[in-house]
């Protein structure tokens, strides 16, 4: 990264703009399970404050369908959840996190489900179903196909009954601070009724979720455009694994209409593929059919909407039983039912979408971050849980078991009182440029489109590079601009991780899990069986 943008530390003068000051021992950025859960966990003695971008229904957690993975039978065991996640990363996960989380599962769930969160029940037991790489039955889901939102629900009452956690919401955060020490303060960020705001923090929790927003088509809300992995870059912390992107295999397609979820459960249970033939195809392609890992089922739909000149393939449900489907998965059957599709008697228009960040701020055994005070849980965050490849439904359960450890870890350290730490800012003249100003959302749009072209489910070395001085290009005109409002740091947010993200997938010349390289389609594990840090400091290696 040699453009001097790159360096640019914050996305606001802070010298030049008055504030308003908050002060706590400990701070959650974001509210989805693994912030809501930290938040949970933080010592009551020490005041914890939740900041969001939107409200605290604002997440990805909250739009989750599918279900939590975790060993809840009794023919299940942890041995198999185990291998599973490992045999899903492709060889680079962590085996000792691994074991950690799946072994942490169930007594979590019971936890939530002695929070009042309404999990689906069979027989008086949490009831289970199969999704693809899982040798056994063990997603729980609740309200069919609402899980998410059951969790999150569970989880924001518990918060909002806590006097010892205080919730700020529309409060968009610019930056981390840190001093010349490198340990994180704070943040700077936007509150839509007091403007800027500085909050001096003792110790700081990055859950701000993932980054599908950089990509023109995905499953993800509005808000996921990358801003906590960019305030990390920005502070110096080290980043980890940003090549590896989940493209769920199946989201709805309607020409015009916002891209939506369809769980891959209904595969578990016993939905298939058909091409605009009609030809059941993902037997070509693997044994495991449309239970095989979501990245081969992802370059299977694409390989045949390829050789059969189609924009998209089907999911046929047409043998489920209609009265069943309403109830199994009663947001999918009203979605259908709005578009006009009668699962009974016509197939579901599906392709892939990009999904989940399986890399990110690289983070140790207990949460914390590079930086001395700054923890990372959730998406944002690369734990070394998932590897290559994220088994399905992995993620509510690493967003419960890290926003826990999270959470213990800033128990268990040295009590320092937030109202010590304020110090002489850097000063951050940013000069005016005397270039013509770009529009934030025609960039936006543009870099969308970009990295779905250049840097989507197949990569290779030629777009790769263009996506990568494009990018530096639209920088040149961007990153010098001062914004003043969420849309414009967003813009500069996503043209940062971006970057990395095709400086990543660039620098691993082979194909592992969810990065597939047609220039490179093989694995190479004398070279590459490591992880790919990127910093501010020091570039990719």
């Amino acid at each position: 990264m040699t453009e001097k943008s790159e360096f640019r530390r914050y996305l606001v003068d802070i010298d030049s703009i008055s504030t308003h000051q908050l002060f706590t021992d400990c701070l959650v950025i974001g509210a989805g399970i693994a912030g809501l859960r930290a938040a949970i966990e933080a010592p009551a003695d020490r005041g914890v404050l939740m900041v969001c971008k939107g409200t605290l229904e604002n997440s990805n957690t909250f739009k989750a369908q599918g279900g939590i993975a975790s060993v809840l039978d009794k023919t299940d065991t942890f041995e198999s959840h185990i291998e599973d996640t490992l045999s899903t990363g492709c060889g680079i996960s962590d085996q000792e996190i691994v074991e950690s989380v799946v072994r942490q599962g169930p007594e979590l769930i019971e936890q939530l489900l002695q929070w009042g969160t309404e999990f689906d029940l069979a027989d008086n037991r949490i009831a289970t179903t199969l999704e693809g790489g899982h040798s056994h039955p063990r997603v729980a889901h609740g309200h069919g196909d609402e899980t998410g939102r059951i969790i999150a629900e569970a989880l924001i009452r518990k918060v909002r009954q806590d006097p010892d956690i205080r919730i700020l919401d529309n409060f968009y955060t610019i930056d981390l601070l840190t001093n010349d020490d490198d340990k994180c303060l704070g943040i700077i960020g936007f509150d839509q009724k007091r403007g800027f705001q500085i909050i001096w923090a003792a110790k700081t929790i990055l859950a701000t979720g993932g980054a599908g927003r950089l990509y023109r088509e995905t499953t993800n809300p509005e808000g996921a455009t990358g801003d906590g992995i960019a305030m990390a870059y920005r502070a110096g912390a080290v980043l980890q694994d940003l090549e590896f992107v989940q493209f769920h295999p199946t989201t709805l397609y309607i020409a015009g209409a916002t891209r939506a979820l369809i769980t891959e459960t209904l595969r578990g249970e016993g939905a298939v593929l058909v091409d605009n033939r009609g030809c059941r195809f993902m037997k070509d392609y693997h044994e495991a059919a449309e239970l095989a890992p979501r990245d081969i089922v992802s370059r299977a739909i694409l390989a045949q909407m390829r050789k059969t000149e189609s924009t998209h393939v089907h999911l046929d449900v047409r043998h489920f039983e209609r009265a069943y489907f309403a109830k199994r998965f009663p947001w999918i059957n009203e979605l259908l039912e709005s578009f006009d599709i009668d699962i009974t008697k016509d197939l579901i228009p599906v392709r892939p979408s990009a999904h989940y960040m399986i890399g990110g701020v690289k983070t140790d055994r207990s949460a914390a971050t590079s930086i001395e005070n700054l923890y990372a849980c959730g998406e944002i965050a690369s734990t070394g849980l998932h590897g290559a490849n994220r088994l399905g439904s992995n993620s509510l359960l690493e967003g419960l078991v890290f926003g826990k450890i999270a959470g213990q870890a800033i128990a268990q350290s040295s009590k320092t009182s937030a109202t010590h730490l304020k110090h002489p800012l850097i000063k951050n003249k940013i000069p005016h440029s005397d270039r013509t100003r770009l529009d934030a959302d025609d960039v936006r749009n543009s870099l969308r489109a970009l990295m779905w072209r250049n840097v989507g489910i197949t990569r290779w070395d030629q777009p790769l590079a263009e996506a990568q001085e494009i990018i530096r290009f639209w920088q040149r005109y961007v990153m010098d601009k001062i914004f003043d409002s969420p849309e414009g740091w967003e813009c500069q947010n996503m043209l940062t991780v971006s970057l990395l993200l095709a400086q990543s997938a660039r620098n691993r010349r082979e194909s592992r899990g969810v990065h597939f390289r047609r220039d490179f389609p093989e694995t190479d594990n004398t070279h590459f069986r490591n992880h790919i840090e990127i910093s501010r400091d020091n570039g990719a290696k």
